[in-house]
């Protein structure tokens, strides 16, 4: 019990000083850099130690299976922010029927998702491997779909304030905690979707918006997603590197994986790209 309840409250702690940097990117560097560096693998590598520590290696690596999946889910999500505020421009709170709507659509899959996942993949279907595998191809897939035409990336104007930045830690802290102590009472599907749960991506999109307006969370949106799929690679990385390395140097070999093998190249591409649109003259 001692060891679970560490393993949440560290986990969880970390969680919520490394999301907080990713509103503060975007803010000063703009949609492009921030939004896609400030996306590297950084919530779920204390969630997968945590996950680690508190169910074993056969706990862990379910849960990371999930991963690829849920980050597709938050893909649609960031897609909502696209799309949903041309819907509710005419509304007399666009920012709450936005957020409501995109917060929707990722229960109702996410609900789907789990309910497949249970009833009928995991284990008969695909393994834990080849399910990571999949979920990875297509939320790559749609990454590029949605940066396919890229949308300019402004720099924020005004600070975010310090509340807003506190409530964002918080919700991505609780987030990792309860996705740790899922895995911690057996339930590692259920961990693995609650460790992406998008309390990263809804603060930013909300604290960008209260701060800044629409355009400069909808211009971050795309490489959002682009740069959260190396959240994917990092979970189909350590399913394989924390068994074989043990929880702290996997944790680096699957972090390293992942920021140099996409976070990066993918950062160069969509800045050619940006350029060759002329957005930011």
């Amino acid at each position: 019990m001692r060891v679970l309840l560490s393993s949440i409250l560290i986990s969880a702690l970390l969680a919520g000083v490394v999301a907080t940097a990713v509103t503060v990117a975007i803010e000063k560097w703009g949609g492009l850099v921030g939004g896609l560096l400030g996306t590297i693998p950084s919530t779920i590598v204390p969630a997968g130690i945590g996950m680690y520590l508190a169910g074993g290696e056969e706990e862990v690596v379910v849960s990371m299976a999930v991963v690829p999946l849920g980050m597709l889910l938050n893909a649609l999500f960031l897609g909502g922010w696209l799309v949903l505020p041309r819907w509710f421009s005419k509304a007399s709170h666009p920012l709450l029927m936005t957020s409501a709507g995109a917060l929707g659509l990722w229960f109702v899959l996410g609900f789907a998702v789990w309910f497949l996942l249970q009833n009928t993949v995991v284990g008969m279907l695909l393994t834990e491997q080849e399910l990571a595998a999949v979920g990875l191809v297509l939320l790559m897939f749609i990454a590029v779909a949605f940066n396919w035409r890229p949308q300019p990336t402004p720099k924020g104007t005004n600070a975010v304030s310090k509340l807003v930045l506190l409530a964002r830690g918080s919700m991505a802290a609780l987030a990792i905690g309860v996705a740790v102590w899922m895995a911690g009472l057996g339930f590692p599907l259920l961990a693995g979707l609650a460790s992406v749960f998008p309390a990263i991506f809804l603060t930013s999109m909300v604290a960008l918006w209260l701060a800044q307006g629409p355009s400069v969370p909808q211009g971050a949106a795309g490489p959002m997603m682009l740069g959260g799929t190396s959240v994917a690679v990092y979970a189909n990385l350590a399913m394989w590197s924390l068994p074989a390395y043990g929880v702290l140097l996997g944790s680096v070999v699957a972090w390293f994986g992942s920021v140099l093998g996409w976070s990066i190249p993918a950062f160069l591409v969509l800045r050619r790209v940006h350029a060759r649109a002329d957005f930011n003259g």
